[in-house]
């Protein structure tokens, strides 16, 4: 089967097309035939060695939605020919850039039917941190969330979950997302091409900073005392932290992690139709370089996703 790997940390040139030996699940594994695999920043952050250093060759990715084709003895709720999505093995794990892969049973959930495989694949990472970002603000209902990056895969879904919530939502994006945005329900837009959000916007409760940079210093400037800053996907530095505490705010980052019963959660709301994701593109397994340049370059609007069907070969 195929897979995509790398041998040595660094650009997108290193991710490599390669044959590999199929795998065999253990006892409380399944294995999937990948129909479709997420693209996220942690992966190539990962690629070039910043993130989650690990024993290569490695095969990229995290994020999934495929079909269950074996399942090991222990197996107790998934059977042969279940369509299921999940975050595998998050930071540690891995391995969903491939035709097929082994998985523990507890890290998947049966996908939606409302789902494309497409979708489903994209949704984990981004939707389990927007959930979790959002948690860690501390916001109560009514109160104004300023989403960084508002259109991008987290962005996006922020935006959603925030509305749920009842929170007042701000997105800053380019301008060609505001259509986008205010379809999916942002109270105020921001773009940050033309406008400074700090010199047009009043006082928020809350930012979900996916950005970082000069953006998170400026953000400083109009989060009320007390409140929380939550910076994706790198943590604050030392010196952002210190700037933070000069403005008497708290900077943060979400380690985001698999939850069962988060997910389910979110799960209920896509059945419910209550949020949607957004593809950027879909794009075959074997161009995995291609789509970790478009990623790095940060104007994706929604998710990037790499698919082993989409090959010339057929190969599934």
């Amino acid at each position: 089967m195929k897979a995509v790997r790398i041998h040595e940390f660094g650009e997108p040139e290193v991710l490599q097309y390669e044959d590999v030996d199929e795998p065999d699940p253990a006892s409380d594994e399944v294995r999937l035939r990948v129909r479709a695999a997420g693209v996220n920043p942690v992966d190539w952050m990962t690629r070039k060695g910043m993130v989650n250093e690990r024993e290569l060759p490695w095969t990229v990715g995290w994020d999934v939605a495929g079909v269950v084709d074996e399942i090991g003895s222990a197996v107790n709720e998934l059977e042969v020919g279940d369509e299921v999505y999940g975050l595998v093995g998050f930071p540690s794990g891995g391995g969903t850039y491939a035709e097929a892969m082994v998985a523990p049973e507890a890290e998947l959930m049966k996908k939606p039917t409302s789902l494309s495989f497409e979708e489903a694949a994209g949704m984990p990472m981004v939707a389990l941190t927007a959930w979790q970002a959002l948690q860690a603000l501390e916001l109560q209902t009514g109160e104004r969330v300023l989403i960084h990056a508002a259109a991008g895969g987290v962005g996006h879904l922020a935006v959603q979950f925030a509305k749920q919530q009842g929170f007042h939502v701000i997105g800053t994006a380019s301008g060609s997302n505001e259509e986008f945005l205010r379809e999916l329900g942002v109270d105020e837009f921001v773009n940050y091409r033309e406008e400074r959000f700090e010199e047009v916007l009043e006082p928020v409760d809350g930012v979900v900073d996916g950005v970082g940079g000069e953006t998170f210093d400026r953000s400083l400037e109009i989060l009320d005392e007390g409140r929380i800053i939550d910076k994706l996907p790198s943590p604050p530095t030392s010196e952002q932290k210190e700037l933070a505490n000069q403005h008497g705010v708290q900077a943060i980052m979400t380690n985001v992690h698999w939850d069962r019963e988060w997910f389910g959660e979110i799960t209920e709301l896509v059945e419910n139709g209550a949020i949607s994701l957004t593809l950027d593109t879909v794009i075959p397994l074997s161009q995995a370089q291609e789509a970790h340049r478009l990623s790095e370059e940060k104007h994706a609007q929604g998710k990037i996703i790499l698919s082993p069907e989409n090959e010339e070969s057929g190969s599934n």
